[in-house]
């Protein structure tokens, strides 16, 4: 992982089981199987995502095998008789760019429920996966390397003319010492808990 894993290509998967949009059912139930994996990225050309089969999408099939159907959303009854992967597939797909941070694929995975998203390029092309597992990663890094991130690379940047001392334990950051004005207290915070792998802080300042 890289020093601060600021964007969703910091943490995704380059290596993606995708389909084609006439896979069959049986291969995509298949290879959702032997892989591991909640969904599927469907690909036309070179690698265009046009859309996404998750399990959500094929348990259609098995949801109305004794019949219901009648009282099934239109989207519902036409996943529950696909046969491929493009009758099946919810699209547009939502997806995510290499260059994007990681707080904004987790927004977007919260809001739109899904556990995985296609990581694209700027004209739709697959570059990777990320998922939520991924996404937390950022919560892998050392206690130290997060404090030396905050010491020199967030509070060496911020207008503060005295010496705080910064101290970080299971992710989460202590900050002690004399603040100039009290007025920054907000800009320090914001600003040191926007640092990848911060759990939590704690503010011990004083003010003149």
């Amino acid at each position: 992982m890289p020093e601060t894993p600021y964007t969703v290509s910091d943490v995704m998967t380059q290596t993606v089981i995708a389909v084609g949009r006439d896979a069959p059912f049986k291969e995509v139930v298949g290879l959702i199987d032997q892989w591991k994996v909640s969904a599927l990225p469907v690909l036309v050309g070179e690698g265009r995502v046009i859309g996404v089969v998750s399990e959500a999408d094929l348990l259609a099939k098995e949801e109305f095998r004794d019949g219901g159907e009648e009282d099934a959303e239109r989207d519902e009854r036409r996943k529950a008789a696909a046969l491929t992967a493009g009758e099946l597939m919810s699209s547009p797909a939502v997806t995510v760019h290499a260059n994007a941070s990681v707080a904004e694929a987790a927004r977007i995975m919260a809001r739109r429920h899904v556990k995985r998203l296609p990581v694209v390029d700027g004209v739709g092309l697959l570059q990777g996966v990320v998922s939520r597992s991924d996404l937390l990663k950022v919560f892998l890094r050392e206690d130290e390397e997060i404090a030396e991130e905050i010491r020199h690379d967030v509070l060496g940047r911020l207008p503060i003319t005295t010496e705080l001392t910064v101290t970080v334990r299971d992710g989460v950051v202590v900050l002690s010492g004399p603040l100039p004005d009290r007025t920054l207290v907000p800009i320090v915070a914001r600003a040191v808990r926007a640092v990848e792998g911060v759990v939590d802080i704690r503010l011990d300042l004083s003010h003149r």
